[in-house]
């Protein structure tokens, strides 16, 4: 793409897409017609470098409505925003989503992840390239979170509006269905579908999940919503720090930090504002708890995010919400919006003096945003790299203020520490591992999706639940960033310590099984080129690591032995430099699924 900002002209469409989102310009230094006035000074310039932070909504208008982003609309952006161009092309470019060279209209996002990898999404990609016109392009991608209903596919029409189509599990037709007629394609099944305990009374998290109607705050309310909040204000901030401490809950996300604590050190710092960010970018493969929650209970998050933004005085929320869930977005939407006309968020929440609203910010495929500090920098209209620590997020976080970030999974779980009190939270599940625990099984089950179970429950016990298939080889435990287990190691409890002591990982929650139809090595390769593809480059351990172990792994994929032994000490000495040297959780995880495929499942021996 050669870079001639100034001479490329937007299109009228792309001109209205940004103007629908920033409002018109006021100047021709944002774009406008030329006046009298604007030839004696400038005008607005100060307040439209304080909106950088809609650089990637910007994005996303330019994107949804066209398909790609041309140079002209993007100059168009970086005239109303003030931005670099070079700036704003660097941040465009660092998505997957976004195309800054031209394609069709509709463009249909295949899942090559482990999941789907496993349910055929090869031959998937096959029969569809055969059938698609030259009016879709097909992208081999990452994970879509669908991976209960593997292989997945969504279909993403740009225009006004974007229409979108989930085919999951696809078979070719209903892929190609999905493209070339979103409008005519399957509905997707509900929420519940992908819960098997759906309608449990015994169940916390999940209990209204094909229970209440996700778009209805009445029904929400009359299954218990909005109870918690209201127990907070009468407790007070000091008091519902105190209730969340005491329950011993900690981050859902895979760190396992104590939330009570994260959430006391912002709300004492003395800088203000204080910010919340609900880190909805569940971009492992595997996960996909998030979007259940969001498409089947999405008031809850509302109300738990109040809860939170009231405990820790923020009065401004984010939601940062992956670009690959259009349903959990809508379903958020509604919910953000029906709670706001009802004095559920706003100037004034339930008559308590209490200012609070949020705002939904669309992630664009990038699983290094999923990382607290990149996903900061992405809200701010940065490229999503992350941050170095000290100093932390509760002292300088999103916009430079004290934030406090939890996963969607966490604060839900804020709700019934409320309302059960903090003494019978922490009865559930173990000393050190409190509560229930949300679980994604996929892969060799028969009955695929999230479960709830309280923590302590063996790997066995959950498997059992999901109907595990004959031939079991290997179990991977917290996705790509996680470790494999032997069939033999069943009895490890799903528990933050106990998965520890055996040498693996509880990560967010994943469990994928694999049976002796899959072959291992190639699964590994995929694990390889997921890292590579998703490393920010921005230092050199990660950026040229996640390298050399994908050409490792593809020299090896078909070898064992004395033939593997030179590139498998190799892989050892790369792993240990990207887990020692790199900057995140990224390049520090990115070795250890193929770990302990060398260790514990004696790959290429």
């Amino acid at each position: 793409m050669d870079l001639h900002f100034g001479d490329s002209k937007p299109t009228d469409e792309e001109r209205e897409a940004v103007d629908a989102l920033l409002g018109p310009p006021e100047s021709s230094w944002e774009g406008a017609g030329r006046s009298e006035a604007d030839l004696r000074w400038a005008r607005g310039g100060r307040p439209a470098r304080d909106r950088r932070d809609q650089l990637l909504p910007g994005l996303h208008a330019i994107n949804d409505r066209v398909g790609w982003i041309s140079e002209g609309a993007l100059d168009y952006l970086c005239r109303r925003l003030t931005v670099p161009p070079a700036e704003a092309y660097g941040v465009a470019t660092f998505y997957a989503m976004f195309s800054v060279r031209p394609r069709p209209a509709t463009v249909l996002h295949v899942c090559t992840d482990l999941a789907c990898a496993a349910a055929g999404s090869a031959a998937l990609c096959a029969g569809v390239e055969e059938r698609l016109g030259p009016g879709v392009h097909m992208e081999r991608g990452p994970c879509l979170g669908l991976c209960e209903r593997a292989p997945a596919a969504l279909a993403i029409r740009a225009g006004d509006p974007v229409r979108t189509a989930v085919a999951a599990p696809a078979t070719v037709p209903d892929a190609v269905l999905a493209a070339t007629a979103p409008d005519s394609a399957a509905p997707e099944p509900s929420a519940a579908a992908a819960v098997p305990q759906a309608g449990q009374a015994d169940l916390i998290l999940l209990r209204r999940v094909g229970v209440a109607d996700p778009s209805s705050l009445d029904d929400y309310r009359a299954n218990g919503g909005y109870t918690a909040l209201r127990r907070a204000f009468a407790l007070g901030p000091a008091g519902v720090i105190r209730e969340v401490t005491d329950s011993g809950l900690v981050g859902r996300g895979g760190a396992a930090f104590p939330t009570g604590r994260k959430w006391q050190a912002t709300a004492s710092q003395p800088d203000r504002p204080h910010h919340l960010v609900c880190n909805a970018d569940e971009s492992e493969p595997g996960t996909f708890k998030d979007r259940v929650l969001l498409e089947g209970d999405p008031y809850a998050l509302v109300e738990a995010m109040t809860v939170a933004a009231y405990a820790t005085g923020a009065h401004r929320g984010f939601v940062y919400l992956r670009g690959e869930y259009p349903r959990a977005a809508r379903r958020l939407r509604h919910a953000v919006d029906q709670a706001r006309a009802r004095g559920f968020l706003g100037e004034d929440v339930l008559g308590q003096g209490f200012a609070f609203d949020i705002e939904i910010r669309r992630g664009a495929g990038a699983y290094i945003c999923g990382e607290e500090t990149a996903l900061f920098n992405s809200i701010e209209g940065h490229r999503g790299e992350p941050r170095s620590k000290p100093p932390f997020p509760v002292e300088k976080g999103l916009f430079g203020k004290p934030t406090v970030e939890n996963n969607v999974e966490t604060l839900v779980n804020v709700l019934p520490v409320l309302t059960m009190g903090a003494p019978a939270y922490a009865a559930i599940g173990t000393a050190k591992s409190t509560g229930p625990k949300l679980f994604c099984v996929s892969g060799s089950v028969a009955r695929p999706g999230v479960y709830e179970l309280p923590f302590g429950a063996t790997l066995g016990e959950l498997l059992r639940l999901a109907g595990v298939r004959d031939g079991l080889r290997a179990v991977l435990l917290g996705g790509a960033a996680g470790g494999f287990v032997r069939p033999d190691e069943l009895g490890i409890p799903l528990t933050f310590e106990g998965t520890r002591e055996a040498g693996t990982t509880l990560g967010s929650g994943v469990v994928m099984a694999f049976d002796d139809t899959v072959p291992l090595p190639r699964l590994l390769l995929r694990i390889a080129e997921f890292f590579r593809d998703e490393s920010c480059g921005q230092c050199v351990p990660c950026r040229v690591g996640t390298v050399r172990q994908e050409e490792a792994l593809r020299r090896i994929v078909d070898r064992t032995g004395a033939g593997a032994a030179d590139d498998v000490a190799l892989l050892r000495d790369v792993g240990r430099a990207m887990r020692d040297a790199s900057i995140c959780g990224l390049g520090q995880t990115a070795w250890n699924a193929v770990e302990s495929a060398i260790d514990r499942l004696g790959a290429y021996r």
